[in-house]
């Protein structure tokens, strides 16, 4: 990686939004927890696509939060960049929040850390430029980042050991 220059988190920062249809809707009248996985890792490859200007696979997502319903008829807002680099695999911070769009309130609905992996055409795994973190936030996600790879390759090895 040491040949490949560094890229800025703030170029890969990303924000989707999307209309909570009741096509999306449970029973209760929320958008599926399925459905909102979904757009963690569409918003999540897009901030992952822009850093490593390749095709991504999604690898994990290893954590994720439902801490606020998202009514049909509410606006989702996610925002996304890359916490850390590991040669060709990404960890990439997703926060989806909901506004209700008579009030323009909005809440933290949920948040997730996504893995992505940079491919070449032929599918195989592809070096990422390095990130650069600037902020005291992008700092303390880039060390945190490092922690959570670490649990995410125990539980790979677990996983392997069981079989």
């Amino acid at each position: 990686m040491a040949d490949l220059p560094g890229k800025f988190v703030r170029e890969s920062i990303s924000e989707y939004t999307e209309f909570a249809l009741p096509v999306d809707a449970n029973p209760l009248g929320n958008v599926l927890g399925g459905k909102v996985m979904h757009l963690v890792d569409l918003a999540g490859a897009m901030a992952a696509i822009r850093h490593a200007h390749r095709h991504v696979v999604t690898a994990s997502i290893d954590y994720m939060t439902f801490l606020h319903p998202i009514p049909i008829g509410s606006l989702v807002i996610l925002r996304s960049s890359v916490n850390r680099v590991f040669r060709s695999s990404m960890e990439v911070g997703v926060r989806v929040e909901v506004e209700d769009l008579r009030t323009g309130l909005r809440k933290h609905a949920s948040s997730a850390y996504v893995t992505f992996v940079a491919i070449d055409e032929g599918g195989k795994p592809m070096p990422v430029p390095p990130v650069i973190p600037e902020t005291e936030v992008e700092k303390h996600r880039y060390d945190e980042a490092e922690r959570r790879r670490q649990y995410r390759l125990e539980l790979r090895e677990r996983a392997r050991t069981k079989k």
